[in-house]
């Protein structure tokens, strides 16, 4: 372990682009599956058979229209074989899955960057699911709280500094900081939700965001979850009149399997994308500034 370790801190030292750039480039091909999830798992489909077709004739895609991010704009946005044009959200999610993957490389230890990798690809299918549907896959949800516990263990990284501990130890510190963040998140917008409904007299915010919560919960910690929660809802108010102008001419998609289609109010608009939004705001930009503010409120309240 230790001389695979030396290799690597050589060759980054060598070549400080390589990693950076290869870990880019394996977040695009990450993005590619991930668009094959937003489309397949809401319909009920295998993401493993069949592999890439056009989604207009179902013809194969080969591999070499299949390049994630550079495809779509050598074939200009449109399928080789029918000539049906393709939805830009292909290239975004590709590109936005690569650039928070090289950002997490570049900002973290190599551990705690998969660790939170993870986390990522997961918010942004939910994200985009949830923009089509107004649904969230419990996979996404409940799973991703259960695995968020999961990888605390084995890549405490994610929550705890390195220490001279034992390896279960920080296991367990670990593990507890996640299902603290879980359950904090979860419980944060529920009641959030209750006094808005009370208020509002009708549905504030769908399950679905709430199993979301625990989920960020578990990878971000309870700092995380409740920055992702209120920073989340300043920017679903200033992204509101886009998302808005966006559903209007991309109205919500009803799923095949759903016999009773509920009617959506224009207005309505998923909430889930801005907690994915809050949460990657506090892991790339607010960390510090967010847990430093609780610690001085910590100290102010309880000495």
């Amino acid at each position: 372990m230790k001389t695979y370790l030396d290799s690597y801190i050589l060759a980054d030292q060598a070549f400080p682009w390589l990693f950076p750039l290869l870990v880019f480039a394996f977040g695009a091909c990450i993005g590619s599956f991930l668009n094959v999830c937003i489309y397949r798992i809401p319909l009920q489909l295998s993401v493993i058979k069949p592999k890439s077709s056009c989604p207009k004739c179902g013809r194969p895609i080969a591999w070499y229209d299949n390049i994630p991010i550079f495809s779509w704009f050598i074939l200009r946005g449109k399928s080789r074989c029918c000539k049906q044009p393709y939805s830009i959200r292909y290239p975004v999610v590709e590109f936005l899955t690569a650039f928070f993957f090289w950002l997490t490389w570049i900002l973290f230890p190599p551990m705690k960057a998969i660790f939170f990798m993870v986390f990522i690809a997961m918010m942004i299918v939910s994200a985009f699911i949830d923009l089509d549907y107004m649904i969230i896959p419990d996979r996404f949800t409940i799973g991703g709280f259960i695995l968020g516990l999961l990888l605390s263990m084995l890549i405490p990284q994610g929550h705890i500094a390195p220490d001279v501990v034992p390896f279960i130890v920080q296991s367990m510190q670990a593990l507890v900081k996640a299902i603290i963040g879980g359950f904090v998140g979860s419980a944060l917008i529920l009641w959030v939700t209750l006094i808005a409904e009370s208020i509002m007299k009708k549905e504030a915010m769908g399950v679905g965001d709430i199993k979301l919560m625990g989920a960020i919960g578990a990878f971000c910690g309870w700092k995380g979850a409740v920055f992702a929660l209120f920073g989340g809802s300043i920017v679903g108010v200033l992204l509101f009149p886009l998302i808005l102008a966006m559903r209007k001419k991309y109205p919500v998609k009803y799923l095949p399997h759903e016999e009773d289609h509920e009617e959506y109010d224009p207005s309505h608009i998923p909430f889930g994308p801005s907690l994915v939004l809050g949460s990657f705001i506090y892991l790339f930009l607010a960390h510090d500034a967010v847990d430093l503010y609780f610690s001085l409120v910590g100290k102010a309240l309880f000495g």
